[in-house]
């Protein structure tokens, strides 16, 4: 048995002809993974308090340790920036290389 449709009895494989076979469907485990990455910042913004009072007393509830209203705030922006942050740039990995295709639909309109 061979690794690729494309070898038979006595040919060799070519360079296109592994580049045309389908890339391999990912497992359950990379799926699961790849599910956590766009969950977890958008549950985060939606949990997030928009009070800093609150969030402080949140982090205070979970840890025990106390945090200024100052430090609140700066947490709660930062939060909010890499979260953003997070999901802009899953959202451009998945978009990126769709470019060529997105441009000639609008495109031939």
């Amino acid at each position: 048995m061979t690794p690729h449709g494309c070898c038979g009895a006595g040919s060799h494989c070519s360079a296109a002809n592994r580049s045309a076979s389908p890339p391999p469907q990912p497992g359950i485990i990379r799926r699961g993974i790849r599910f956590i990455r766009w969950i977890t910042p958008g549950a985060i913004l939606v949990l997030l308090p928009k009070c800093p009072m609150c969030l402080a007393a949140w982090v205070a509830l979970g840890t025990g340790i106390g945090l200024s209203l100052p430090a609140a705030r700066f947490l709660r922006i930062l939060l909010i920036v890499l979260c953003t942050a997070s999901l802009a740039y899953l959202l451009l990995k998945r978009v990126w290389p769709l470019r060529k295709k997105i441009a000639a639909f609008f495109t031939a309109r």
